[in-house]
């Protein structure tokens, strides 16, 4: 047996899968107090992606988010609740719940530049100018046309939206949230990291079988990325063999 195919049935054996989506024995949970607020947010949030559309959503900042909302009856202004929730959220330190990683994003306001970033065709995802946008670009043509764009630049909203409807699913356990998604403040995403999986893959691209595959395997020969999520990593996030960082 050829040692990368080794590899790839080690990476993916019941095991590893197991340790996945394993049960932690500290799990923590939004309190009962936040649990209203913590849902409205979750609406409107959708609400507004909705509204200004997927691609537009990736980038947005908070501060236009509140405008909308303002704006648009059918969304409605966000109360003093709500935006105490939010910050409290965002400014918290979320290693209590098993989260360590670096913040990226220093403020509730902190903006993605437009003028930094530029739109990659058919994905409805932004990638930074630069690094990022050449490593991917490279990897195209290094990896194959079957490679493609996952999720690329994302604001703060947009990463607020994904950790709030992952903690919706996992039934407000913080520490499973956390586990799968990075918190609103400490997205990679905001600084040029970028998601990739096979075409036509779907949702496959976004779990450990994602290393069964050829592009996987190329990605790994190339010496101008890496791979953010390994196993075990110090951040405390699941292994993501489709995150991309740039080295």
């Amino acid at each position: 047996m050829q040692r990368r195919t080794f590899l790839g049935m080690l990476l993916v054996s019941p095991a590893l899968i197991k340790a996945d989506s394993k049960v932690f024995h500290s799990n923590v949970y939004l309190r009962e107090d936040q649990r209203k607020s913590f849902y409205s947010v979750q609406k409107k949030l959708e609400l507004v992606k909705k509204y200004i559309g997927f691609g537009n959503f990736n980038i947005i900042s908070f501060d236009d988010i509140l405008k909308i909302s303002a704006r648009v009856s059918k969304i409605g202004k966000f109360s003093k609740e709500e935006l105490d929730f939010i910050e409290e959220i965002f400014y918290e330190d979320p290693s209590r719940y098993g989260f360590y990683g670096s913040r990226t994003m220093p403020s509730l306001t902190s903006k993605i530049d437009k003028s930094e970033v530029i739109k990659i065709p058919r994905t409805g995802h932004y990638l930074f100018k630069g690094d990022p946008l050449d490593s991917y670009t490279k990897a195209k043509r290094d990896v194959g046309s079957s490679l493609i764009l996952t999720s690329g630049v994302r604001g703060i909203p947009k990463q607020m939206n994904l950790f709030f409807n992952k903690l919706k699913s996992t039934k407000e356990n913080l520490t499973l949230a956390a586990h799968s998604l990075a918190p609103p403040a400490y997205s990679y995403h905001s600084l040029g990291d970028f998601d990739v999986g096979k075409k036509g893959w779907g949702y496959k691209n976004f779990t450990v079988s994602f290393v069964r595959t050829k592009e996987f395997w190329r990605l790994r020969r190339l010496p101008y990325i890496s791979m953010r999520y390994t196993i075990n990593n110090k951040d405390g996030v699941r292994f993501e063999p489709w995150h991309v960082k740039i080295i």
